[in-house]
Order: structure tokens, then sequence, then C-alpha cells
């Protein structure tokens, strides 16, 4: 008996590990939510530091628990320091005599009080040095790639030792890969040709499984919730769509009609069908970085807000119901990882089949 509670207390402790920080004092309501939802705020930004927890001390002061990271700045030469400078955003940074402070997660340059000064606007108007620091969602995306690297090497050397058989954890990936390949890539670019976009295919279908897994993980790092890495693989998508489009696939945008009518009854309707047409080249990966974006965006909110329910309800009715209704929401988010690196790579090879496509039937019509 001692034994299964325990392990409910342990499981139980690695969902509370964020939230450690609002457990203490005796705060009114209305600050304790406002406190969560900075909180929730601040998880789903990326940050100069990987955090595991935080916590309170009786008198008040927050401890932090976790790694700097290195912060690299152009600012008339290269300046780089450790994270832990800014004792997360607490205080001025001072480096080679110039003073820089991390205000809303951007780092600007100031004066030893680090004075922000401001626009008509309210906006921040000191400058900002070009920003090439290593965050936290970068340390994870470099562990990704890595863990993906040594992985697949793995089951390609288990492919060339054992005459095209799989071993060890390679088992595991295989039938993945020849799911992508034959349910993904022939059905929607076809037998010839699907196989110059395989490897963007798998490499972007891990990538968004791989990081959607360890944003559910206590290190919760929000990879994919974040819209610039969103917007990185689906511009790589837009470039690869429209490098690789065939004569037909941009005939099909200037010229949708072909030869179906004469000249001079297409030109009212193009006036009309071309910008659509060519509107959507650029909605097309739009929707998907936003689609992604907005999926691991709102899963992250939901699990976050049920989670600090339990800290305002404070009752044994509220915090076990809330608890389990975060729990389940995070078995969906599991299932939600994997759908939405599918859909990502599905529609990807679906906008590759729309550019690689060439219609050979026009040339036969013609012969008979």
């Amino acid at each position: 008996m001692q034994r299964k509670l325990s392990l409910k207390a342990s499981l139980l402790f690695i969902f509370l590990i964020p939230f450690m920080s609002m457990a203490g004092g005796d705060t009114p309501k209305t600050d304790k939510k406002s406190e969560i939802k900075a909180y929730i705020q601040h998880h789903l930004q990326d940050s100069y530091d990987f955090s595991l927890f935080s916590y309170t001390t009786e008198d008040g002061s927050h401890k932090y628990v976790g790694a700097p990271l290195p912060v690299i700045l152009w600012d008339n030469g290269l300046v780089v320091f450790a994270s832990s400078k800014f004792h997360h955003g607490e205080t001025v940074a001072e480096v080679d005599g110039n003073f820089y402070k991390l205000y809303h997660n951007k780092i600007y340059k100031t004066d030893a009080l680090g004075t922000i000064n401001y626009d008509d606007h309210q906006h921040p108007t000191n400058l900002k040095p070009l920003d090439l620091s290593i965050t936290k969602g970068v340390v994870m995306i470099l562990i990704t790639a890595l863990l993906m690297f040594f992985l697949f090497r793995g089951l390609a050397r288990s492919y060339a030792q054992n005459k095209g058989i799989a071993t060890g954890t390679g088992r595991f990936f295989e039938p993945i890969v020849l799911y992508i390949r034959d349910d993904i890539a022939i059905p929607n670019i076809g037998q010839k040709k699907h196989m110059r976009y395989m490897p963007f295919l798998l490499t972007v279908f891990f990538f968004v499984w791989f990081l959607n897994i360890f944003g559910l993980t206590p290190l919760g790092v929000n990879v994919t919730g974040n819209i610039a890495v969103t917007t990185a693989l689906a511009i790589m998508t837009f470039l690869i769509t429209n490098f690789t489009g065939t004569k037909d696939y941009w005939k099909h945008i200037f010229d949708p009609l072909g030869d179906s009518m004469p000249w001079y009854g297409k030109v009212p309707l193009y006036i009309i069908l071309i910008p659509i047409e060519v509107l959507g080249v650029f909605i097309k990966p739009f929707s998907l970085l936003i689609r992604l974006y907005a999926n691991m965006q709102a899963g992250h909110i939901v699990l976050m807000s049920l989670i600090g329910l339990m800290f305002i309800f404070k009752s044994w009715l509220g915090s076990p119901l809330s608890f389990g209704l975060a729990f389940a929401i995070s078995l969906i988010e599991i299932l939600v990882a994997l759908l939405q690196a599918y859909i990502f790579t599905m529609l990807s090879a679906l906008y590759f089949g729309f550019a690689s496509e060439e219609h050979d039937h026009h040339d036969e019509a013609h012969a008979h």
C-alpha cells in the first residue's frame, strides 16, 4: 500500500514541479490567478536559461533550479556571456562596460540602472543588439537533431550489415519509415518522383514528432508552439514546392483554364482566377505553420491551466478533478503530437505532388 502511495506521490510531483513556486505563501486568490497566468505565458515563450523548476523561500525570494545558456550578441563586435548574469530578468548584465537588460524576453542595451525608454506607443526605443543566443528551444532542436542522426544512422547500418533487415530500435522505426513512403509519399507524389522528396518528408515527420513529445515531458519545452519554428518549416515546404514545380504546375497557376475556351473568353475570368491561384501559393504554407503552431500552443495552454486550477481550488474535490483532467489531456496530447507530425508531412507531400505533376494526357489526346 505504501509503495502505491509513493508512486502516486511521485507522479503528482512530476506534474506539479513547474508550479512549486506558487505553492508558498497565503497570497490572495486574484494574485494567485495572475501568477498562474504569468507562469503559463512564461512557459509558452522561449528563454535564455534551462529551468527545471523554481520555488519560493520563506522570505519571499524565488530560487531557480536549472542551467544557464550562452548569450551571444553582436554589438559592434561579438559579445558572449552566461545568461545567469540576467538572473531571470531581475538584474542588468554588465559586459566590458556595456549594460544589457532582459525585458519581455528580449535583450536591450541599457545603462547601469537598466533604464528602458519608450515611444508614444509604449514600445521600447533602446537599441537591440543582433541576438544569436542559444536558447532552450535551440538546445532542444539540437538534441532532437542529434537523436535523429544516431537513430537513423543505426537503422541504416543495420540494413547494411543484415542484408536489408533492421535490428534493435530500427525495428520500431522501420514500419513508420515504410508507412511514410508507401501511404504518404507514393499516393500523393507518385511512384516516379517520390524518392526525391523522401529525405525531407522523413526528416520533418520525425523532427516535429520528437519535438512534440519532448514538449510533454517534465522539461516542457514548447518548441513547436513557437511560431518562428513552424514558420521556418513551412518556408522550407514552400521553397521545395516552388523550386521543384514543373511546367504544368506553373501553367495551372497562370493559365488555369488551359485550352478549354478561346483566349478572349478567358481574359475576364483570369482577372479573378490568376490572383486567387497566386494567393493560394502563399496560403498553403501559411496554413501549415498556423495549424501546427495553434494546436501545440493551445494544448500547452489547456494543460497548464488545468494544473493551475489545483492551486486556485485548494480543495479535496476541485484539485483531484483538475489533476484527472490534466492527466487525460496529457494522454490526448500524446496522440496530438503524432497527429500533427502526420498532418504536416501529409500536406507537404500533397503540395509536392501538385508541384511535380505532369499532364501527359494532353499530348495523348492530340495524338488520337
